[in-house]
This record gives C-alpha cells, structure tokens and sequence, in this order.
C-alpha cells in the first residue's frame, strides 16, 4: 500500500461537477493500493496516517499528528500510485491491486477511518475525480508499508 499525504488548509473532490468530499485544514492521503495489501495493510496504513506528525507545535516544529489538532483527512483512491516508471516511457501497473480486490480494500480503509476517527472525507472509488487543494507548507510525504 503506497499512501501520498498533502498537508493543507482545505481540500475538495468533484465529480461530473458536483462537490462529493471536501475538508479544511487537515490531511489529503491518496491510497495506492497494490496486489498483496490486505486489512492488515490497510490498518498499518492507517495508523501510520492518524499518528503521524506534520502539524506544528508551539515551537513551530512538527510534532503533532492530525488527531493531536483535530484535523480532517480526505481519503482519494489513485491506482496511479502502485505504478512501476522504472523501465520505459509508458508507466506498468502490474504491481496495482485488481479494481475488484482495490475497491474492498479502499471501503475497508474508509470504514475504519469512520469508525477510528470522526473528521473523515472521502473521494469515489474508481471515479474520475478532479480534486483541488491547498497544500501547506507544502509539506508531502510518501507512506509504503
């Protein structure tokens, strides 16, 4: 599981022009999910994000996670993550999850955050999403387990 976290001040998902998620001052984690991933890697993933510290503290360093500033996280599926670039012009994605197995997975992640942690949004699964943001800092980071 490949997870790419923006910090930001707000964040929006579209689809065929409607606002379907959008967030303020938080996390935007676009999840990768990849042909072995499993619950247990979805719950790693997922304790991984809660827990990490990005958010400054009074000292101006970042020493506290998103669940320390009651921030919100936007979750957005993007199979692009589990691509291979290492060869070639034309990125492989081998290495992605079958939408079938992608999707449980992906839902299984958005139930848990549900039900781990209250300020959660999320995008749609296999949807063409245009998503807006503003990252701050910037500040992004790349999470593998």
């Amino acid at each position: 599981m490949i997870g790419l976290i923006q910090r930001v001040t707000s964040a929006q998902v579209n689809v065929k022009g409607a606002v379907v998620a959008e967030i303020s001052q938080g996390l935007v984690l676009f999840l990768g999910i990849q042909k072995n991933d499993n619950e247990t890697s979805a719950e790693q993933m997922l304790k991984r994000v809660l827990g990490l510290r990005v958010f400054s503290d009074d000292s101006s360093r970042m020493n506290l996670s998103l669940q320390d500033v009651s921030g919100n996280l936007l979750i957005i599926s993007q199979f692009t993550l589990a691509a291979d670039t290492q060869k070639g012009l034309r990125p492989s994605f081998s290495g992605a999850a079958p939408p079938d197995h992608a999707k449980l997975i992906y839902e299984y992640f958005v139930e848990r955050a549900h039900f781990i942690y209250k300020n959660i949004a999320a995008g749609i699964f296999g949807a063409n999403m245009q998503v807006s943001l503003c990252n701050d800092g910037p500040v992004t980071f790349v999470l593998e387990n």
